[in-house]
């Protein structure tokens, strides 16, 4: 190409003359590895497809799931339940069958329904917490009601936090790049083995390439509590509480490590809070000698914990620092 004057002119081959370089021939080495980039992705899709569900209401509102027992197990997002406890599922090969909503966690946007069929296939779920950013993902779902349809990319982050349905924070979120669009809420997330490392849950508007997904652990967890107890068992304290900053000098006083803690605001009668004799007023500092810096620390720290472990809270009354046990009912 030359530039005269203004304008611009595309040289022919012959006005080229002997300096044009040759055209890049293709390397096999480059086709080799696209081949088995392509081969992994196809093998992962023709695994795992058969399990994944479009999932509808009557009174409108689509998403996706994916089974994960032969007997119609399916998870998908409690946003895309939405409250109704009869949906449909339609699957890979185009039947259309009911389900029934098992549990529903909004605390972490997980649904557990169950098919009314049998001999399904179903997909294996993964370890989340062994995910490394930069991973290959593919996520699988019916998005726009376009159902199997299947995209691809890396983790690029893990250990977000996203806050659920009922205000409550989402931990350990995979962040990826394998675009998603309303509907694949619900589906997979799958490694280059097939196996589901998170439930797809949300996109951020106006942000593209940024997709989120619960963990696959987590996800394992709520299964197994709505099989073993109909529901997610969590503990209350039964208090209303603020995040406050103390000073410097009460900081050391009661030799803390964060200056910031949670005040109760007011206690719930008859709670579990109440009958442990904590008080409106108190501060709350650590809980079992971990701090709590928010409220979203307390609600972290009372789900993660066993229900058979013991709890203890530290706070600070007055000029006192006191550790309570918490009595729990049954």
């Amino acid at each position: 190409m030359k530039k005269v004057g203004d304008t611009i002119r595309f040289l022919s081959g012959s006005d080229r003359g002997d300096q044009a370089p040759a055209p890049r021939r293709a390397n096999p080495a480059d086709a080799e590895v696209l081949d088995a980039y392509s081969q992994a992705v196809i093998n992962v899709v023709e695994s795992v497809s058969p399990a994944v569900v479009s999932v509808s209401g009557e009174r409108g509102g689509a998403g996706s799931g994916f089974l994960i027992t032969p007997d119609g197990y399916a998870i998908t997002n409690s946003h895309v339940v939405g409250g109704r406890e009869r949906l449909y599922a339609e699957t890979n090969d185009g039947d259309r069958v009911d389900a029934k909503v098992i549990g529903d966690d909004p605390s972490t946007d997980v649904a557990l329904l169950r098919l009314a069929s049998s001999d399904l296939p179903y997909a294996e779920l993964g370890d989340s917490g062994a995910t490394r950013v930069g991973q290959l993902v593919i996520a699988m779902g019916s998005p726009l009601g376009l159902h199997s349809t299947v995209s691809t990319g890396v983790i690029s982050a893990v250990g977000r936090t996203l806050r659920g349905q009922d205000g409550h924070l989402i931990e350990n979120i995979v962040q990826h790049t394998a675009p998603i669009n309303p509907g694949n809420s619900g589906g997979p997330l799958v490694d280059s083995r097939g196996r589901v490392v998170g439930v797809n849950t949300a996109i951020i508007a106006m942000a593209q390439g940024l997709g989120f997904a619960v963990p696959s652990d987590t996800a394992q967890w709520v299964v197994s509590e709505i099989l073993a107890h109909g529901r997610v068992r969590r503990r209350q304290l039964g208090v209303t509480a603020a995040a406050q900053q103390l000073s410097r000098a009460a900081v050391r006083q009661f030799d803390l490590l964060s200056e910031h803690v949670v005040e109760v605001v007011e206690v719930a009668p008859g709670s579990a809070a109440q009958k442990s004799g904590i008080r409106s007023g108190d501060v709350i500092v650590a809980i079992n000698d971990r701090i709590t810096a928010s409220v979203d620390d307390i609600h972290r720290l009372l789900s993660v914990m066993p229900h058979d472990t013991p709890i203890t809270l530290s706070v600070v009354r007055g000029n006192r620092k006191l550790d309570l046990a918490i009595a729990w009912g049954n």
